[in-house]
């Protein structure tokens, strides 16, 4: 039973570091201390809710359905675009601000951004749902496995949003937050691209 657990840990954390939209999202709520908590409940909630979707059966159901994984990489795609394009503009406006300092972005605003980072991300249901949920199988209690997996979620997103101020005497300068900005535009647009592409 504590092997299911920790081997759902495991696999968990091995795919959830891997830099993308998410986690860049995150990381600047983070170093913006702005919602942070509530940007880190949805992230672990959603992985929760698709990883027990993925054992449950719903990667069959999604793979059976190649046209709405199209319908949705496009989508996601194109949102993606569009907070490239919001970070490479922060990043190219030089500002005396320091952006922690900037007039904040409502809950709302910042929910929304989260959900769509999170949903609209075929690569999440590739991950979460598909593989986690095939890789369960596996186990004989895939259940244990699931809470193990989402447990990896939680302590990521948790110390993803939480560590982040610590980052904050690096990135005190407007220049600096430029740069991260200019990071966050490529890594946006380059998952853009590979779902475009993929």
């Amino acid at each position: 039973m504590v092997t299911s657990v920790l081997a759902g840990f495991a696999a968990s954390a091995v795919l959830i570091v891997a830099i993308g939209a998410q986690n860049a999202f995150v990381l600047r709520q983070g170093l913006r201390r702005e919602h942070v908590l509530a940007v880190v409940a949805i992230c672990a909630v959603s992985d929760l809710v698709l990883i027990l979707a993925g054992i449950g059966g719903l990667g069959a159901v999604v793979s059976a359905r190649p046209g709405a994984v199209t319908a949705i990489r496009w989508i996601g795609a194109a949102f993606l675009v569009s907070y490239a394009i919001m970070a490479a503009r922060r990043a190219a406006r030089p500002s005396t601000l320091n952006p922690a300092e900037r007039t904040p972005t409502t809950l709302g605003a910042t929910l929304i951004t989260c959900l769509a980072l999170t949903y609209l991300n075929p690569h999440v249901y590739l991950d979460t749902v598909l593989l986690l949920g095939s890789i369960a199988q596996q186990h004989p209690h895939r259940w244990l496995f699931g809470i193990g997996a989402a447990a990896a979620s939680l302590v990521w997103f948790a110390a993803l949003g939480a560590g982040a101020h610590k980052l904050g005497p690096l990135l005190a300068r407007p220049a600096a937050w430029r740069v991260l900005d200019g990071v966050i535009a490529l890594v946006m647009l380059g998952v853009a691209v590979n779902l475009a592409t993929g």
